[in-house]
């Protein structure tokens, strides 16, 4: 395979967005077992570990090797990221390294013309760990949701963000082993893609609704309202005709500024909940990740 440069910086972009959203899936899973699955809370912080591991070498070869338009998103990181990861550590006493979120702030975007070669290597090894380790981690969630559908295992976590959070570990590796395969990302299908998103933003709207205290009763009505309105999406999606159903845009703007008072709101402790701060920022930045895709449509221009 030849080096190009949108191989470096897409793989690392990829990166800098999905590792650190493993990351904190391990976070996720660790917080919510029981003392007796000591066994499970050990694997999953290896995998949050692993994964540091893996988002702190992006972040030092992505200095200048990807786009100022990715940083800028708010799909790596939000204004929020750092307070949240401060707060979740006190709240679970998980040890969560908030120096790599400082150095990540630091990134400047670029195009690295001048550490092509040897960014080309360093990137190969950066995807394969990657794909070892998302093998590894896909198949400890699906144990873990195997143990709970059969009564084996008591978690915080619903079946339903197991299932979530599968999905979005294997499309992490599909897009790696395309990279790997073609030296492209092959994004054109916008169809499949918002379907995939709508229905991750209708679960989050789900989730949410689920966390929120039975006295947040305004904010139980709007996150049900989102579930809906994403619902209907896919629904729409699916026996459309054309390759993409208008909406989606329109509807993941109001829900990322939903996202953005919510994490605000859990920070500031002025919403009664049982959402970690992490998790609020956390479904914020995918929310940024699909507006950038759905921004940039099939051909990567910027749509109005």
């Amino acid at each position: 395979m030849q080096f190009t440069r949108q191989y470096a910086a897409s793989s690392l972009e990829l990166h800098l967005f999905f590792a650190r959203i493993m990351k904190e899936h391990a976070l996720f899973l660790m917080a919510g077992f029981t003392p007796a699955n000591e066994n499970f809370t050990r694997e999953a912080e290896r995998f949050k570990d692993w994964f540091g591991e893996l988002l702190e070498r992006a972040v030092a070869l992505a200095d200048g090797a990807v786009s100022g338009e990715a940083i800028d998103s708010g799909e790596f990181l939000t204004p929020y990221t750092i307070q949240a990861e401060r707060q979740t550590q006190q709240f679970t006493g998980i040890p969560i390294d908030t120096r790599l979120t400082l150095r990540e702030t630091m990134l400047r975007g670029g195009t690295a013309a001048e550490r092509d070669q040897s960014l080309f290597q360093e990137v190969r090894r950066l995807n394969q760990r990657a794909l070892r380790l998302l093998d590894g981690f896909i198949s400890l969630k699906q144990q873990i949701l195997s143990h709970v559908l059969s009564c084996r295992m008591f978690t915080m976590n619903y079946p339903l963000l197991l299932e979530h959070i599968i999905r979005e570990a294997r499309l992490y590796r599909d897009y790696v082993a395309q990279l790997e395969s073609g030296g492209r990302l092959d994004r054109e299908d916008m169809r499949t893609v918002e379907q995939f998103w709508n229905r991750i933003m209708m679960e989050h709207a789900q989730f949410i609704r689920g966390l929120l205290d039975p006295t947040e009763e305004d904010l139980i009505a709007a996150a049900d309202g989102f579930a809906r309105d994403y619902a209907r999406l896919l629904e729409a999606s699916r026996s459309a005709q054309d390759r993409t159903f208008p909406g989606a845009l329109a509807e993941t703007r109001k829900f990322r500024d939903f996202k953005t008072a919510g994490v605000r709101g859990i920070g500031e402790c002025h919403i009664r909940s049982v959402i970690l701060p992490l998790l609020a920022d956390h479904v914020l930045r995918e929310a940024n990740h699909y507006l950038r895709l759905l921004q940039q449509g099939p051909s990567g221009q910027e749509r109005p």
